[in-house]
């Protein structure tokens, strides 16, 4: 197993499409690829009581365990295993369980805040914002909460006007400037195959100008229509 040379950020608004960007790159990929989803490093919050565990507000920055994450990130970098955090939505709290992560060629941190923290992106070799519109992102939200994690829907609405929709605006939209490749509309499928291509390309021998590509997205005014993903192989491994 080598020390992985490729790490790639996944950023966004809830319900933008992330996890499906996150998991079709996995899966087309295979192996080669290990997902560590931003949402395993909430803060313990064991020491609170569930009512006061479901008021803490998920979508600020200081919900998340940097430090943890930073640990484990650099430990997966210099190809050592970590055991990986894992999170109960339900209750609101960290699992005591961690699961065994070992090292691989590519490495995915996938979460609204992936983009935030100065040193986690300094550890990123390609940095990606979703984007996709706000009501397609609420719908979502409001079905993977209800269906997926036993939520009510009162409840789900309310969180999301109290604090996602300001959060989002505050913290997770402003990431998007950080971001290499922003794709539009959630999971587009051309932006989807060509981040397939170019992860794909960095893991074939070979000469590195032989995988250059060109990704053709539409990333706003102040932003050049075309985004050339180039080899960016880590510099120190």
């Amino acid at each position: 197993m080598s020390i992985p040379s490729f790490v790639i950020g996944i950023a966004g608004g809830t319900g933008a499409g992330k996890t499906t960007v996150s998991r079709t790159v996995a899966e087309t990929v295979g192996e080669a690829v290990t997902r560590i989803p931003l949402d395993n490093y909430y803060e313990d919050l064991s020491h609170l009581d569930y009512e006061e565990r479901a008021e803490v507000n998920y979508d600020h920055p200081d919900a998340f365990e940097w430090e943890l994450l930073r640990e484990q990130l650099d430990s997966l970098l210099m190809g050592q295993s970590i055991e990986m955090p894992q999170y109960d939505f339900e209750l609101h709290n960290r699992k005591d369980e961690r699961v065994t992560v070992a090292p691989s060629d590519v490495i995915v941190l996938e979460g609204i805040l992936s983009l935030f923290d100065e040193q986690v992106l300094e550890m990123l070799d390609l940095k990606v914002y979703v984007m996709t519109d706000a009501d397609v992102r609420i719908l979502r939200r409001i079905e993977r909460d209800v269906i997926d994690r036993g939520r009510g829907l009162e409840g789900v609405i309310d969180q999301y006007l109290e604090t996602v929709k300001p959060m989002h605006e505050q913290f997770v939209a402003p990431t998007k400037k950080n971001a290499d490749v922003i794709i539009p509309e959630g999971a587009n499928r051309m932006a989807v195959d060509l981040l397939v291509e170019k992860v794909e390309a960095e893991l074939a021998p070979g000469d590195p100008d032989e995988n250059d590509r060109a990704f053709p997205l539409e990333v706003g005014e102040d932003r050049p229509t075309r985004v050339d993903l180039e080899s960016t192989n880590r510099s120190d491994g």
